[in-house]
């Protein structure tokens, strides 16, 4: 009795560290998807009332959690009967990504006006209801693209492995991938509060840093999506390159960061002609 309850801890511990070694991968993976889900959210809780900007990103965590609620089981399942399905779906996600790519490049190039409505704007209290949630809203169904992509990146990386590895590695990437994300935009928007309070301090050196605090946050968010482009840029070429012998045959003389640079930019600029003729098709 005693040496089956052994070999069962034993058994235990070897699933924990075969998840730790998979999930360590499958979150390099996802590193770049991550990134531009940190710009995204960041750039969407920011601008609120100081009282209001935790509320909204609480609200986008929860959606964010009920995604990955919903995303995992159907991952598992097609997994487990429709493994074929997982790279399929893995080249039109980094065609997507690709594309999103493309976009923000171009509006680094070319910033057209946003019609977005300031919150700072609004006085009326029912009308700030409606913006909040329509950002809550927007947030959300971004982070379901993307938590599709950052599930099926990671389950990638252990489609091989017996179903319980799957579904544990998988589930802990998705669960810290929300956290993390979500953890760090919530200390990156607090950013401008925090400086202001150290503004009102008599101390010179206390008041300048908080006036630079309050100053890093556009840059801050401005860089950080700026790696998040690059960073999708390399996610969706690695794509490519990993998983399409004949893309991985033409570029196999090329360094690996090249060629991943190079087959996203091209994927994206070839998805971002599509949708553009397709548009004006139907005008």
């Amino acid at each position: 009795m005693a040496s089956g309850f052994f070999a069962l801890l034993d058994d235990i511990a070897a699933l924990m560290d075969d998840v730790a070694s998979m999930s360590k991968i499958a979150t390099k993976k996802t590193a770049g998807i991550l990134g531009d889900d940190l710009a995204v959210n960041a750039e969407k809780a920011v601008g609120f009332a100081a009282s209001r900007e935790i509320p909204v990103l609480w609200a986008i965590t929860k959606g964010s959690f009920l995604n990955k609620l919903i995303i995992l089981p159907v991952a598992f399942l097609l997994s487990a009967f429709l493994p074929w399905a997982i790279v399929p779906i893995l080249i039109l996600g980094g065609a997507f990504l690709a594309y999103e790519a493309i976009e923000k490049i171009r509006e680094y190039i070319f910033p057209h006006a946003s019609t977005t409505v300031s919150v700072v704007e609004v006085t009326d209290e029912k009308e700030l209801l409606v913006i909040e949630k329509q950002r809550v809203k927007s947030a959300i169904l971004v982070d379901f693209i993307l938590s599709v992509e950052i599930v099926i990146l990671a389950l990638s990386t252990v489609v091989g492995e017996p179903l319980p590895l799957q579904i544990v590695t998988v589930s802990v990437v998705a669960i810290l991938a929300t956290i993390g994300v979500y953890g760090i935009v919530a200390l990156i928007v607090r950013m401008d509060d925090f400086g202001l309070v150290l503004t009102r301090r008599k101390s010179t050196f206390w008041h300048s840093f908080g006036r630079f605090l309050v100053k890093l946050l556009p840059v801050l968010i401005r860089i950080i999506g700026a790696l998040g482009t690059a960073a999708l840029v390399l996610v969706s070429g690695g794509i490519f390159v990993h998983n399409l012998h004949f893309i991985h045959d033409l570029f196999h003389a090329w360094p690996s960061l090249l060629a991943q640079i190079t087959v996203g930019l091209v994927v994206g600029l070839v998805v971002f002609a599509v949708v553009q003729l397709v548009k004006r098709l139907r005008k």
